[in-house]
């Protein structure tokens, strides 16, 4: 198994509402060159927590991060004019908060993180610090 020190928490910068499911999320990807899915977690509008990518495997989502991290994505992320917006439902709001408690208690040493820690981007479009302790 992958020594797993961080959470990535990251978004699919979507528009509010849209629904975007796994297959879809693994197509971009595969056309960006990754091999499938690089998140190892989508969370749907619904709350439902989909798995991506085998967790065994290193994720394709964060630069310079991927071989000791586990990738969580929400849907959303983007308002009606594609600006960056917390978009999260208040389902996806609490299966957040519970995943990633869930993860924490497997990886009792990971941090975690915004993606926006890392690259100058504005995903997850929410402070993470703010709201994950």
């Amino acid at each position: 198994m992958r020594k797993i020190n961080e959470i990535i928490i990251h978004c699919t910068a979507t528009p509010a509402g849209r629904n975007v499911s796994i297959g879809e999320i693994d197509r971009w990807h595969r056309a960006r060159g990754f091999n499938g899915i690089g998140y190892h977690f989508v969370i749907a509008l619904d709350g439902t927590v989909m798995k991506g990518r085998d967790i065994t495997l290193a994720g394709a989502h964060c630069k310079g991060h991927n071989a000791n991290s586990i990738g969580v994505c929400y849907v959303g992320g983007c308002d009606a004019s594609m600006s960056p917006a917390d978009t999260r439902t208040p389902a996806q709001r609490t299966a957040l908060q519970r995943f990633i408690r869930h993860l924490r208690d497997l990886y009792p040493e990971a941090t975690v993180h915004g993606h926006n820690e890392y690259a100058a981007k504005a995903c997850p479009c929410f402070n993470v610090r703010d709201e994950i302790p």
